[in-house]
């Protein structure tokens, strides 16, 4: 048996990357606590590189993917593709309503931020100096671009999702007159995962990087004072991703959540290493359908999901971390700001698109609470400095909701087929292409 057939074993592959995990958080404290600075910026290499490759392919796995998957809803006929997607956002906002429910749950019961004393690093203030934090008035007005193109070379996710829904219906309501065009890009969003799936072959090398930056560049100066909020983090999207999925995936979509994960876990352990739902999508999609999601329907409600389902990202952590700043500056919440959390993570999850999701999302819930401005900025650099082990589980929840809605509408439709969910599936673009038997 060759060597990449073996690496890419779900077993192996999954090893392989806990491997890396651990080895990259003892070079970094090694790195930290030595000195040694060539170690450090060889960590920062590996991980960049490792984060280009996966950003320059989520701009044009989300145009192709929403584009494909809007036009093949056109099978299953026009009445019932709105009722697919009607269904669809509205299971995004129930479980975004209950991770969220689980986010304030955890933030009220530990207090994290309580008692602690830190204060942001010189550089955390500098990065994010540069950022728009979140509001309603900035997401109307980057909705639309104002040139065709600009959305795609300066990376604009949301106005990329605007430009793909725009492009995905005209395509769908002209119908045989624009096959060639969906045919050109089914072809591309084919060519584009295929890129993916050699990046994934990539992802331990890319976690060792990543992990080794982190510790080199905080060591336990921040992450020790800050313990709680990444245990509440850790502990509420746990909550969701291993109670609240299963809880629904068994008595509403009838599944049984060891087959979910089974066939689920390479796409969760991909969005855990890679921390983009984006460059997770291929997987996802073809997750979905191996879980016997109807494959057309999948293939409209796993890309929509990748954009504005992150209960991770938009629920869970915004209720904590804004809790978690309120205590670190000592300023006690009122039920009517409580309210307004609730309503952001519910509503606002559109805010979220793009690689810089997490940080529109909490500036936009802590605006809504109505903290002091200075509060805002502090304590998002202050949060900032452990983005990174933060990201990981919470970009790992979003991916497990995107494919868990999917599935849930898919069986109160009668689109999921039980002969495919209950039969075995390799892993999505992780598995060797098997080697041709001599004649």
């Amino acid at each position: 048996m060759s060597f990449v057939r073996t690496y890419t074993k779900p077993k192996v592959f999954g090893i392989t990357v806990l491997a890396a995990l651990v080895l990259g958080a003892l070079a970094g404290y090694l790195a930290k606590s030595a000195g040694l600075g060539r170690l450090t910026t060889t960590l920062e290499k590996v991980g960049d590189v490792f984060t280009s490759l996966l950003q320059f392919t989520v701009i044009p796995l989300v145009f192709t993917a929403i584009v494909v998957g809007i036009t093949s809803l056109r099978r299953l006929g026009s009445s019932r593709a709105a009722r697919l997607g009607g269904k669809t956002l509205l299971w995004f906002a129930v479980t975004s309503l209950i991770a969220v429910l689980v986010g304030l749950a955890i933030a009220l019961v530990f207090k994290p931020g309580t008692g602690v004393q830190v204060a942001p690093t010189e550089s955390a203030l500098k990065r994010l100096a540069s950022r728009e934090g979140g509001s309603w008035s900035t997401l109307l007005d980057t909705l639309v671009p104002s040139n065709l193109f600009s959305a795609f070379t300066e990376g604009k996710v949301l106005q990329v999702v605007f430009i793909a829904i725009l492009v995905g219906f005209a395509a769908y309501a002209l119908g045989e007159k624009a096959a060639p065009f969906v045919d050109l890009t089914r072809s591309a969003f084919d060519l584009v995962q295929k890129i993916v799936g050699w990046i994934i072959l990539l992802a331990p090398l890319g976690v060792f990087g990543l992990i080794g930056t982190a510790f080199a560049t905080y060591g336990n100066s921040f992450v020790r004072p800050l313990f709680s909020l990444i245990a509440a983090v850790y502990g509420g999207t746990l909550i969701v991703l291993f109670v609240v999925y299963p809880i629904l995936l068994r008595f509403v979509g009838k599944v049984s959540p060891l087959t979910f994960f089974g066939k689920a876990w390479t796409a969760i352990q991909f969005a855990f290493v890679s921390r983009s739902s984006g460059a997770t999508l291929p997987l996802s999609r073809q997750t979905a359908a191996n879980l016997g999601v109807d494959n057309d329907y999948a293939s409209f409600a796993v890309p929509l999901g990748t954009t504005t389902k992150m209960d991770g990202c938009a629920a869970v952590y915004p209720a904590i971390a804004t809790v978690f700043i309120a205590n670190l500056f000592g300023i006690q919440l009122g039920v009517w700001q409580y309210v307004a959390i609730v309503a952001v993570a519910v509503f606002g999850a559109l805010a979220t698109a793009g690689t810089t999701g997490w940080f529109t999302m909490l500036t936009l819930t802590l605006g809504a609470v109505n903290l002091p401005p200075e509060v805002i900025a502090t304590g998002v650099a202050v949060v900032y400095a452990i983005d990174p082990i933060l990201d990981m589980v919470r970009t790992a929840t979003n991916v497990a909701g995107q494919i868990t809605v999917p599935v849930l509408v898919a069986r109160s439709e009668g689109l999921l087929d039980d002969e495919i969910l209950n039969a075995p599936s390799e892993p999505p673009l992780l598995s060797a292409p098997r080697e041709a038997v001599p004649a």
